[in-house]
């Protein structure tokens, strides 16, 4: 994206050059990615804007902050800002809204860094080709082990990105992650919702160090209001394959129907992705 497609604000400044530097090169979220983000869908037009699930984005942008021992998240700045740099991306339709918060600079320590990041969206709702990828560790090795920052949604990207890089080199178009010991995760930047008999499933938070997803939780709810069982459970691999549908979710691409598992094709339910896309609020 050019400076044209995209709207950066900085708290404490507001709006700024979006092609102009905002950092500086010691900025700890950069070298280390010591800080944390959440993004939210923005749907424009019509004279009207709609920030989706804004308080729930931010309450978990806050949870983060707080779990890496940063300075506390002022709300009433960050909805300001993001305020005002929503209202000055020229897009119309959907967009994403970005929080970023930084450690800031490591060798002339200042205060944290915090920006907004407003652009366009690539098309929601497409149909993926998963790999099952490992993650080296047990279903259960967060429970005990704080430091490893299980639910945080930090900076520190590399292994997810890694994981869609070699999904392409294996012909998928996204990952699903799998415990040491057989269990069904998440996608890289998605949750993982599976529909059989009626119910829906997806993974715990506790204890397997997944992000808890603000889309899967609203789904959730439409569930519950509806009179659908949703459950938190393990799941392994073969359901996927027996499972009337599988979708990854996530604020930015919507729901995802799962059309292929390692290769093989899993069964693709229309009526449900449909059902849970306006669940989600990205129907027309």
């Amino acid at each position: 994206m050019n400076g044209s497609d995209r709207v950066v604000g900085v708290l404490g400044r507001g709006v700024v050059d979006a092609d102009a530097p905002q950092v500086l090169a010691d900025d700890l979220g950069l070298t280390r990615g010591d800080g944390c983000f959440d993004a939210l869908r923005v749907v424009k037009g019509a004279g009207r804007v709609r920030l989706d699930h804004e308080d729930a984005h931010l309450a978990r942008f806050a949870r983060s902050a707080a779990l890496l021992d940063m300075d506390p998240i002022d709300l009433p700045a960050w909805r300001a800002l993001i305020d005002e740099t929503v209202a000055a991306w020229p897009g119309t339709r959907e967009g994403f809204c970005k929080v970023i918060w930084t450690r800031g600079p490591e060798y002339a320590p200042g205060d944290h860094v915090g920006l907004v990041l407003v652009g366009r969206t690539p098309p929601s709702g497409v149909p993926l080709r998963v790999a099952t990828l490992t993650t080296g560790r047990p279903s259960d090795a967060f429970a005990d082990a704080p430091w490893l920052l299980g639910g945080v949604k930090t900076l520190s990207y590399g292994v997810n990105v890694a994981a869609k890089r070699e999904a392409a080199r294996r012909g998928a178009d996204d990952v699903l992650f799998v415990s040491a010991d057989g269990y069904l995760l998440e996608g890289p930047t998605s949750a993982l919702i599976v529909a059989r008999d009626g119910v829906l499933s997806t993974t715990p938070v506790e204890g397997t160090g997944i992000l808890s997803s603000v889309t899967a939780a609203v789904i959730a709810a439409q569930a519950a209001e509806h009179g659908l069982e949703f459950r938190h459970r393990l799941m392994i691999p073969e359901e996927l394959h027996v499972a009337d549908g599988a979708w990854l979710v996530s604020a930015i691409r919507g729901v995802c129907p799962i059309i292929e598992v390692d290769g093989a094709g899993i069964n693709l339910h229309a009526q449900a992705t449909e059902t849970l896309t306006r669940w989600a609020g990205f129907a027309d």
